[in-house]
């Protein structure tokens, strides 16, 4: 269910679906559309394709014109819909496997240049610093302008070890700048977890695969043979999305009833519906889920499961929008037609499509400065001070240390989710106060 965006060296897994229609399938035209061809626009046709053939500067073959004119009548669609030839059909069915070979870069078009969704994590493109929505304008000093997307794939891929340089225009700044990276076999972790403080968990979701769901059964298991989980932060940013059983897998987990995701077409085979079942493995369990403008499809899916079923409180900022759902028909000589079928739909019947998921708290990266602290005298600096009732060591100014949270400096939105699920936390079990307890005001003068 991925977008239908070009991993550098393989299509993104979920672009298959887990949803194949047989080429008996009955694709029917539109009631009310006559079902006969249009002869003039195929005579047409046949008149530019016999022109073609025998006044290009080069002679072309019949098989080589066909099938221009196979990936133009897709283009044409919109940008997800394509002819796969067998390398490109390969790629789509080996890339589950969440091993390939290029950049590790999520990759569409936009307005003639190529446009990264996202980054995938530990791979070259992340590790040169490479962000979500910027513009690859040169591959190699050579200019993308006028190439399809394929071709600009091409020239990304290579023998791993190899470098390739890439020209980048990046909203904010003022020109472009060059990245060289070395081209790696990419093999992508699905499943990331931590404890980012006792109680409180970390999942991160890189990519939905097919095992993604057991990889997070797992995960969670193993968070909480560390201490009780109080909360949980599951991160699917910068996720471009992948198969979507394993978004409903996922969704699942933290869902005991109710409608995750529908689909809607125009032929029967498109119209599709999953519901949770009572598998959930951490139904009361706190969320908070980080998205951007990376994540996508089966990202997409997740997030709005659960904001609609009140389950997770959605932080960030809006989602990529990528609401459509691709077929892949096999076709004969191992080739294969995706094409773009279906629109999928929240349980609350909201389309993603060119909208996106917009969080319920929306925070927008940023890089957290402290204050410079302030080194006033306190109480345990005056002579003749009380020790601590409790036996509480002093805490003199002069043994301050400036407080820096590197979560707050290195990730502040992850900052603000594990706040808000102390909070919450705090909320729904409060301290209870000491049975008995004394207060006196300072002395004033």
């Amino acid at each position: 269910m991925g977008p239908l965006f070009r991993h550098i060296g393989t299509l993104t897994t979920g672009a298959a679906l887990a949803i194949t229609l047989s080429l008996s399938a009955p694709l029917h035209a539109e009631e009310g559309t006559p079902a006969h061809l249009p002869l003039d626009d195929l005579r047409t046709f046949t008149e530019i394709f016999e022109r073609i053939r025998s006044a290009y500067v080069e002679e072309v073959t019949d098989q080589e014109l066909l099938e221009s004119a196979i990936k133009g009548m897709l283009a044409g669609l919109d940008p997800h819909s394509a002819y796969l030839d067998p390398e490109a059909f390969n790629d789509l069915q080996v890339n589950t496997s969440g091993e390939f070979g290029g950049l590790g870069i999520e990759v569409g078009m936009e307005n003639g240049f190529i446009k990264v969704v996202a980054p995938i994590d530990d791979t070259p493109a992340a590790e040169a610093g490479i962000e979500a929505g910027d513009l690859i304008i040169k591959l190699d000093k050579k200019p993308v302008k006028g190439m399809s997307l394929q071709e600009a794939v091409e020239l990304m891929r290579g023998k791993p070890g190899t470098a390739i340089e890439l020209t980048i225009m990046r909203s904010g700044s003022d020109a472009p700048f060059d990245l060289t990276l070395k081209r790696a076999v990419i093999r992508v972790t699905s499943v990331k977890s931590r404890e980012l403080e006792p109680g409180y968990g970390y999942l991160r979701i890189t990519q939905f695969q097919v095992n993604s769901g057991e990889e997070v059964t797992r995960s969670i298991e193993k968070l909480r043979q560390q201490h009780p989980l109080n909360g949980l932060v599951i991160d699917l940013r910068n996720n471009p999305g992948g198969v979507l059983q394993a978004a409903v897998d996922v969704s699942d987990l933290f869902l005991e009833k109710g409608l995750i995701v529908y689909t809607e077409g125009r032929i029967p085979n498109s119209e599709l519906r999953f519901n949770a079942s009572d598998r959930s493995i951490a139904p009361d369990t706190p969320l908070v889920v980080l998205i951007n403008g990376g994540s996508a499809s089966a990202s997409e899916i997740v997030a709005g499961a659960l904001q609609d079923h009140h389950r997770a409180i959605i932080m960030g900022t809006d989602s990529f929008g990528k609401g459509s759902v691709q077929t892949v028909l096999p076709l004969a000589n191992q080739r294969a037609l995706k094409l773009t079928t279906a629109l999928y739909y929240t349980p609350n019947g909201r389309s993603i499509q060119a909208q996106g998921i917009v969080p319920d708290i929306e925070v927008e990266r940023a890089t957290l400065t402290p204050a410079e602290r302030s080194t006033g005298v306190k109480e345990a600096d005056l002579q003749g001070h009380l020790g601590n009732g409790n036996g509480g060591a002093d805490k003199p100014s002069s043994e301050l240390k400036e407080a820096r949270s590197h979560l707050a400096q290195e990730d502040y939105q992850l900052y603000q989710a594990l706040s808000l699920l102390k909070g919450l936390h705090i909320s729904r079990y409060p301290q209870q106060a000491p049975a008995t307890s004394t207060t006196e005001a300072p002395d004033s003068q």
